[in-house]
């Protein structure tokens, strides 16, 4: 059974940092891609980024890039989010998500499966 488990999410002051942690188990991730979605109250969910595991390959959503980093540590199958200058807009639900199981279908980050989400407010 796969499972993604986020962590990491709080109350913060604008320009402060947070890290946000996915484990993820029951998943080989060498095949696959995973990585950070974002849905604040009454809006669209956003990609925030997506890494590819074979070779490190990390996509950046336009509006968080330059502010947030993605990282992994192998050795615990854990991807990470490093968030720095946090603005009020980054109020969000972060959702840790991979690509599709099916090996014909992959590499698009929130087509498979998705943790349950952790909360990132930043207070103004």
């Amino acid at each position: 059974q796969v499972q993604l488990v986020e962590s990491g999410g709080g109350l913060v002051q604008i320009g402060e940092t947070l890290r946000l942690s996915c484990a993820a188990s029951g998943l080989d991730l060498r095949y696959h891609a995973i990585g950070w979605f974002r849905q604040a109250p009454g809006k669209e969910r956003e990609e925030v980024s997506c890494l590819r595991w074979s070779d490190g390959f990390i996509y950046y959503g336009d509006s968080v890039k330059g502010r947030f980093t993605t990282s992994r540590d192998k050795t615990k199958n854990t991807v990470y989010l490093h968030m720095n200058s946090l603005k009020p807009e980054d109020t969000a639900v972060y959702y840790c998500t991979t690509d599709h199981p099916d090996p014909n279908s992959r590499g698009n980050c929130g087509d498979g499966y998705w943790g349950q989400g952790t909360q990132v407010t930043v207070s103004s």
